[in-house]
């Protein structure tokens, strides 16, 4: 039931104090005493850290006495509560200006959640920074360059989104089973006079035209991602920013 003051006063052992046990509770009145409390001046401390000297107990209901505790030496719990309640306001008063501008972890993660929910909700994009970092991000993806930084952020976003993803990446690391095919149904248009260079020939065109066609893949892709940034009705340029 002390443990979250205890830590506030950063206690060594917050989760496993027990005030039950004789000894612990001695030396944990000492150790409030001298850290936190420090109602008495050094030098009367003396008979409150004789904590094995049968006197002790004296000693101690005499310093409860003198810090205006409220409660009886039989009542340990109540009697600690209130000690670490007074150690607490104690602390907080010689570091006020520490504690003053502190801020409740909730209330922090709270503004925090909502910052991350609008991520470009402050973006300056005129900022330099903001500038070079789309077009590096840019340049790295080998993605056409734009006046409008915000348009090419919006075509990384796009590319990111279809191509980076974990499941993108799953996809495309899957290894593809080639299609037989068949060199003879294939005219290559011309003749070396021999067979085997005819053949590496055919062999040689058949790849092209598959590179042709991953080529006019990309450049689909692009055309799509160009009419999505501009059919988008939530961008607007002149406003310098995205969303509404």
């Amino acid at each position: 039931m002390f443990r979250r003051k205890l830590s506030a006063l950063d206690y060594h052992n917050p989760s496993g104090f027990n005030c039950r046990d004789e000894t612990e509770f001695r030396n944990f009145i000492v150790w409030l005493e001298d850290q936190k409390i420090r109602h008495y001046k050094i030098e009367d401390r003396g008979n409150l850290r004789n904590i094995h000297s049968d006197d002790w107990p004296k000693s101690f209901e005499k310093y409860m006495k003198d810090v205006n505790c409220p409660f009886k030496m039989q009542e340990r719990q109540e009697t600690v509560d209130w000690l670490l309640g007074l150690a607490v306001r104690l602390e907080y008063g010689d570091n006020a200006d520490k504690y003053k501008d502190s801020t409740p972890d909730g209330a922090k993660n709270t503004d925090n959640t909502a910052k991350n929910a609008e991520p470009l909700i402050n973006l300056d994009v005129n900022n330099p920074d903001f500038k070079a970092g789309v077009m590096a991000l840019a340049n790295l993806l080998q993605i056409q360059r734009h006046d409008d930084y915000l348009v090419m952020l919006k075509a990384i976003r796009i590319l990111v989104q279809e191509r980076l993803t974990q499941d993108a990446i799953a996809k495309a690391s899957q290894s593809k089973e080639g299609l037989p095919v068949a060199l003879e149904k294939h005219i290559l248009g011309f003749d070396t006079g021999d067979a085997v260079l005819n053949e590496a020939a055919q062999i040689l065109r058949l790849l092209h035209i598959e590179e042709l066609r991953e080529l006019q893949t990309k450049i689909n892709e692009a055309i799509v991602a160009v009419q999505a940034i501009i059919a988008d009705p939530k961008t607007d340029h002149r406003l310098g920013k995205v969303g509404r």
